[in-house]
This record gives structure tokens, C-alpha cells and sequence, in this order.
């Protein structure tokens, strides 16, 4: 389920759930439910994006240092960065987003340019491990 709204001790709170996992944004009385919703919504997308889309307690501890990366790129001192999930998941793991653009194609479709920017990426990985 996703977007439910409360109030609760004065303070605005916007959950989601998510197989065995909860989120919750909480703002100030007075804030923006819409805003709340909306960077609910954002971190969300990235942790999904993150976890290819198995967002569950597992997945998310085995991924917690990259998640919380995610979280200070998106939101610092309760102050909103960004709301664009991809921008943070490509400054958080660009490896993923490079992946998300050409290894979901099969090798046949890939352009060349395409096709050596996979292999340099893998390489490049593959040396800093």
C-alpha cells in the first residue's frame, strides 16, 4: 500500500508499506502533505531502483550502506535535495545506472558506443575490487 496519511502528536506522517518493510516520512504539523507524499514517494522509487525493485528487510540490510548514501544525497538536515529518483541512484551508484540503460538491452540491440561503455565499466570495477 503506498501514500496513507496520519497525524500523530502534531506532526504530519505519510507511510508506505512494502512486503515486510515500512516507510515513513514525518513532517511537521503544518507541512505539505503533498511534499511529504511526494519525497516519500522519491525515496522510495530509489530504494526500489536500488534493490531491482525486491524491496524487502533482507535486500534492504544487505544494501544499507548504499541505501544511506541514497538518503543523504536525497534529503540533508530535513532539507528536501532532490526529488528525482534516478539523478540520486546515478550519483549514488552510477555502475547501475549505466546498467539500467544498456544491460537491460540484449548485446544484438546494444549500439557500439553502447557496447565498449559496458566493457569500460566493467573493467573499471572489475579493478577496484
Amino acid at each position: 500500500s503506498s501514500g496513507i496519511n496520519a497525524e500523530y502528536g502534531g506532526m504530519t506522517v505519510v507511510y508506505r508499506s512494502s512486503v515486510d518493510v515500512q516507510f515513513y516520512v514525518v513532517g511537521d504539523g503544518e507541512e505539505n502533505e503533498l511534499i511529504l507524499s511526494q519525497a516519500l514517494n522519491t525515496f522510495y522509487d530509489t530504494v526500489s531502483t536500488l534493490l531491482k525493485k525486491n524491496v524487502e528487510k533482507k535486500a534492504i540490510l544487505d544494501k544499507m550502506g548504499l541505501i544511506m548514501l541514497a538518503a543523504d544525497d536525497f534529503v540533508q538536515e530535513g532539507v528536501i535535495l532532490e526529488c528525482d529518483s534516478d539523478a540520486i541512484v546515478g550519483r549514488v551508484c552510477p555502475k547501475l545506472e549505466q546498467e539500467g540503460v544498456a544491460g537491460s538491452l540484449p548485446i544484438t540491440e546494444q549500439t557500439v558506443q553502447q557496447v565498449l561503455q559496458s566493457a569500460r565499466e566493467g573493467f573499471k570495477w572489475s579493478l577496484l575490487r
